[in-house]
């Protein structure tokens, strides 16, 4: 059985290039990422939008690698924006590192826990089929 994630895209809803409106994973372990800030190794927090976006996603990546999947079966993003942060900037710096990986995604306004946080990312992903 494969473990191909399966978009839900029904006909009668916006079809976007950059996401699906749902995706089903296939029965077997599901990884949830905490949600990953842009900080580097040392736990600094980068300037700017754009490179926090980008280290956000490098950890994002880090967490699914040490798990044992890939970016391929990732179901769904949650970001998280500080309030006032444009989006479309957000969305820019994404394609750097994600590159160009439909999936559901919600994006939200919030106060960040962290002073200086612009961006937190969290994920919902499976697993690649595994041989028996």
């Amino acid at each position: 059985m494969s473990n191909e994630l399966i978009p839900v895209d029904p006909p009668e809803l916006f079809h976007s290039p950059a996401f699906a409106q749902g995706m089903i994973i296939p029965a077997g372990p599901t990884l949830y990422v905490g949600g990953q800030d842009g900080v580097d190794t040392d736990g600094e927090l980068l300037e700017g939008l754009a490179a926090q976006t980008e280290q956000a996603l490098r950890n994002l990546l880090a967490v699914l690698a040490s798990a044992g999947t890939s970016p391929e079966y990732v179901a769904k993003l949650t970001i998280f924006l500080a309030t006032g942060v444009d989006p479309t900037e957000a969305y820019a710096a994404t394609g750097a590192v994600w590159g160009n990986r439909r999936t559901a995604v919600s994006v939200l306004s919030v106060t960040p826990a962290r002073p200086g946080a612009l961006v937190e990312i969290e994920a919902v992903a499976g697993f690649p089929a595994r041989d028996a």
